[in-house]
């Protein structure tokens, strides 16, 4: 269950005490220093060129993290950036699309799509700054997408139907969350199949599957992308209300999660993190995919150290389809042709993301 109060993008700010899933044990010391070791290669190279040339971009110390301001940044990018409220709400608006911000909040519309940056937003002089990890981890890798020019394309896909076997995931009266993403996830196989691509699930039946087990059997497989499939749920006052959908990717090391609940942001690289850039578009597609074409509301690509995104070994994402607590996103769900365009919606992300990295 992801904490119901988190807002989405047309939310006022609110206090997010959040929920990490899917267990916290990692035994295998070398591959995460491995991991944190090409992390901070790959994190130094691509923040250089996301801010742009030292010498055009300042950066500078807030709170002991390293910051930009955005005017700066929209500048060294051939872009420009102009208050829409003083002090409050700043729009960037660059060749490769448009981004609005907000001062005290991570939240940003990224080309129409809510976005949930690392940290917030600052004020500093009188100009709005962005931290320096968020440029090359979270806009850079939509804005100035990575791709396999000449490499392998994305061609095996491993889906993981969420909870199973003595695990039923959440509950709404007699249904449980468990069977409803094994049919969910036949529904998207079947759709990525038919559109050309390798298609296999963590599990076919009702059978429980350690955590750490999902992402080794895709690293086994040989998948170029996991994606794990699950629906949401809200209890408390004003649950009834809650729906959308939410995409996680893997939170780069140093960096806080969107729904931490005070892990705080210390933690270090996993193997997860190898592909921060990938695993970010891929969200960010998948978001986009679910808000505008199944009309779902957008409660934005978020970040997590869920399990299953940890030990991903390939770009991976976890997706909260629809909440089981909400009149609308519970028809998403139950009813098979509304599921169907839910499952369309995310097969279409994926193509998205599939035909932008393998752009020539």
């Amino acid at each position: 269950m992801a904490d119901y109060r988190h807002p989405t993008c047309n939310s006022p700010p609110l206090p997010t005490p959040g929920l990490e899933k899917r267990g916290h044990s990692w035994p295998d010391v070398a591959r995460m220093k491995f991991a944190l070791s090409a992390w901070l290669l790959w994190a130094g190279l691509l923040t250089a060129v996301a801010i742009g040339a030292p010498s055009r971009v300042t950066r500078f110390n807030i709170g002991g993290r390293e910051y930009v301001r955005l005017e700066d940044w929209a500048r060294s990018q051939g872009g420009q950036a102009r208050w829409v409220v003083p002090k409050r709400e700043v729009k960037v608006t660059l060749p490769s699309g448009t981004v609005t911000f907000t001062v005290d909040s991570s939240r940003v519309n990224l080309r129409g799509t809510c976005v949930y940056l690392c940290f917030p937003v600052a004020l500093n002089g009188g100009n709005a700054c962005i931290a320096a990890l968020d440029l090359g981890t979270t806009l850079h890798p939509v804005l100035l997408p990575p791709r396999n020019a000449g490499g392998p394309k994305v061609q095996n896909i491993v889906l993981d139907p969420g909870h199973g076997g003595r695990d039923p995931g959440n509950q709404e009266g007699r249904r449980q969350e468990k069977l409803y993403t094994l049919t969910f996830a036949r529904e998207v196989a079947e759709l990525l199949t038919k559109a050309g691509f390798k298609v296999s699930l963590t599990r076919n039946t009702d059978t429980y599957v350690d955590r750490p087990v999902r992402p080794e059997l895709a690293h086994r497989r040989g998948a170029d992308l996991f994606v794990s499939l699950h629906f949401n749920s809200a209890d408390g006052v004003g649950a009834a209300g809650v729906q959308g959908a939410e995409v996680y990717c893997m939170t780069p090391p140093r960096a806080s999660s969107t729904n931490a609940r005070g892990e705080g942001a210390g933690a270090g690289a996993y193997p997860g993190n190898r592909f921060d850039p990938k695993n970010m578009l891929l969200a960010y597609q998948i978001q986009k995919a679910i808000t505008d074409k199944a009309g779902s509301e957008d409660r934005g690509v978020k970040r997590a150290r869920f399990e299953v995104l940890r030990l991903a070994e390939m770009p991976s994402v976890l997706i909260e389809a629809a909440f089981m607590t909400h009149g609308a996103d519970a028809t998403r769900i139950y009813d098979p042709v509304q599921r169907r365009v839910l499952a369309q919606a995310i097969v279409d992300g994926i193509l998205a993301y599939k035909k932008i990295v393998e752009r020539q």
